[in-house]
């Protein structure tokens, strides 16, 4: 079965970078779109970035557009997430998201367009 599996979360200060990891397995074909999303506590979950498999079609939330920086390594498996200029209002679980999309126009950072999550892995800025 599809798994997700993120790591790279942790505790940084205000300004600073982490990059989150998420490898993907399980697939009989590829999912066509990934994407990263957060929730921050009692805050609805929100989508961040996304990037379609093939590479030619990425799109961020306002909020993180110009610091965050989504890319994939197609043999590893493994879909990125460069966060630079990290804000307190950043702090929230981040999850690693897969879906099947047929045109690359439909991989956008919205919760439908995604079938599997990962467990998150948490990021604290402070």
């Amino acid at each position: 079965h599809v798994q997700l599996v993120e790591s790279g979360g942790g505790s940084v200060q205000t300004g600073g970078s982490l990059r989150l990891a998420c490898v993907a397995s399980g697939y009989a074909n590829s999912p066509g779109c990934m994407g990263w999303f957060r929730q921050g506590t009692g805050l609805q979950r929100e989508g961040v970035a996304s990037i379609t498999v093939a590479g030619e079609r990425l799109k961020y939330a306002d909020s993180v557009n110009g610091r965050f920086a989504i890319s994939l390594d197609s043999a590893k498996n493994t879909v990125y997430l460069q966060m630079d200029g990290l804000k307190t209002e950043d702090t929230a679980m981040y999850y690693c998201a897969a879906g099947r999309v047929y045109d690359p126009s439909a991989c956008t950072p919205v919760t439908t367009v995604f079938g599997y999550w990962g467990q998150g892995t948490q990021v604290t800025v402070s």
